[in-house]
């Protein structure tokens, strides 16, 4: 197994558990469980989460309608697909690598009369399992940090998408400069050795055939939705406790002021990046 098989395997296995799934749905954001665009620290997550949605799907520049297909690369509860799918009226397929998130993405579609537009796919997006120029729209959110070989999934995303079109995506990335070691507190929650970067993406982008449109960097976005999900879970502490186990929740805590903390050193980077297929 090589270390991106097995990295893809440990990512799927967590958000397969119960524990980890009932700590995204119920405290992360519901069915959008990505960093949110705040007005303000005391905004409710999912209202957050969904604004960061609203300004990616403003970013596209194709006019998009029926005729056209979105693919959103890990996908998780599938929130954004049903936004972009009742916004736009286009076809949007979700690949994503957690059969739990899947399953309760299809519920979602079917209790919302929207599974004529929306599929969901188990996959990997180190290995998408469509056409070569399939899509006009490749949209993620906050899931390409989990991969063990990102230039692969830029160059997947490449792949599949058609002549102009267009790559709109987020990640919780590290700073250009971040110092080498100091985030190894980071890493170890998600299993990882590294975080992309804005020089990383935009180099990979450029090498798979992908112009840059627009990069606009928001960290203080990420330390303000970390911080948001810490409070939350304290204030839910033996809620969730009750769901899912006391260790679980221990560790959770820790693992989110990490991030917290490593956003106060000036060590993370996160933001909506636009590329387009030449």
């Amino acid at each position: 197994m090589s270390d991106a098989q097995r990295i893809a395997s440990v990512a799927q296995a967590y958000y397969d558990s119960p524990e980890a799934d009932e700590f995204y749905f119920q405290i992360w954001g519901g069915e959008d469980i990505h960093v949110g665009l705040y007005d303000s620290p005391s905004d409710p997550i999912p209202a957050a989460s969904r604004r960061t949605v609203e300004a990616m799907a403003d970013e596209i520049r194709t006019s998009l309608g029926e005729r056209h297909r979105i693919l959103d690369v890990g996908a998780g509860y599938g929130g954004p697909a049903r936004y972009l799918a009742k916004r736009f009226g286009s076809r949007v397929t979700c690949l994503n690598i957690s059969e739990v998130e899947n399953a309760r993405n299809r519920k979602a579609n079917r209790d919302r009369g929207l599974e004529h537009l929306v599929a969901v796919r188990h996959g990997s997006f180190e290995s998408i399992p469509e056409p070569d120029g399939s899509f006009d729209v490749v949209w993620s959110q906050d899931a390409i940090l989990h991969s063990g070989d990102r230039d692969r999934v830029i160059a997947e995303v490449a792949r599949v998408l058609k002549p102009g079109g267009e790559f709109v995506f987020t990640d919780p990335m590290q700073a250009d400069d971040c110092p080498p070691g100091v985030l190894q507190p980071v890493y170890d929650r998600i299993h990882l050795s590294s975080l992309g970067s804005v020089r990383f993406y935009r180099d990979a982008a450029a090498r798979h055939g992908l112009a840059q449109v627009a990069v606009r960097p928001m960290p203080q976005q990420l330390r303000t939705h970390y911080a948001a999900v810490r409070a939350q879970l304290e204030r839910r502490y033996d809620e969730l406790v009750a769901i899912t186990t006391r260790e679980y929740v221990d560790r959770m805590l820790i693992g989110l002021q990490n991030w917290v903390d490593a956003a106060d050193k000036g060590y993370l980077n996160w933001g909506i990046l636009h590329f387009q297929k030449r």
